[in-house]
């Protein structure tokens, strides 16, 4: 399994936040770029990338991640809502592109683009409890998340980036139940994110036969050590 920072964007500034609440910033730090360097240079290979203005209809961060994105295996994400901005992001180097409130809601749409970007797409299922959320947070859907893996098992999706918004950002360990379930549901690389703290949380969700794990406050914290957790998670 691999660890992946998170960047996430706001008003050009690193940031990370409690339960994705605007008002809850614990995190800000000016020059994402400088952070990016930082993970780089602690041993860590791929960052997720999140723009949360363009999530939020606050805004865009695209030059700082035009920036991000160059010679690097980058994912990003936020406010992707549209065709043409898959194809933009994938044409400055992003790596793949996660897609999310759209995705859900608009299973026709979703068809469409992982069908014209094949291995390209990460479908983004935020979750309380199992239930998924979309429009940054704020709108809980009747659609449980397992059902949501079973709707979209037919498409060429490059993985599916399952995020415990319930846990995010309150450094209160994980939801190891929730993605042993979804592994098991899901014919695709399953992507963890929310409320890892410590190297044993990633190493639970290990053993879940999660492909991947995005951290973020544990490490902006300092809660977790950098190179050691690059070195023992780095495929």
């Amino acid at each position: 399994m691999k660890a992946i920072p998170a960047i996430d964007l706001r008003e050009g500034a690193c940031v990370q936040l409690v339960g994705g609440a605007y008002d809850q910033e614990r995190v800000r730090l000016p020059d994402p770029l400088d952070v990016a360097r930082q993970w780089r240079a602690a041993g860590f290979t791929s960052l997720h990338v999140v723009d949360l203005d363009a999530a939020t209809g606050r805004g865009a961060n695209t030059t700082i991640i035009e920036q991000l994105v160059r010679g690097a295996d980058v994912q990003v994400g936020g406010g992707v809502r549209d065709e043409s901005a898959v194809e933009r992001l994938l044409s400055l180097g992003a790596a793949r592109v996660v897609v999310g409130t759209r995705g859900v809601e608009d299973p026709g749409w979703l068809e469409s683009v992982t069908t014209a970007f094949p291995g390209k797409v990460v479908l983004a299922a935020d979750v309380k409890g199992r239930a998924v959320v979309t429009r940054g947070w704020a709108a809980t859907t009747s659609l449980d998340v397992v059902t949501l893996l079973e709707r979209v098992r037919p498409l060429p999706l490059a993985g599916v980036l399952v995020t415990a918004v319930h846990l995010e950002g309150q450094l209160q360990g994980t939801d190891v139940g929730l993605f042993r379930d979804v592994v098991a549901a899901s014919p695709f690389p399953i992507i963890a994110s929310g409320g890892v703290t410590t190297a044993d949380d990633l190493r639970a969700l290990q053993t879940t036969g999660c492909h991947a794990a995005v951290i973020g406050m544990a490490l902006y914290t300092g809660r977790l050590d950098a190179p050691a957790i690059a070195r023992e998670f780095s495929s």
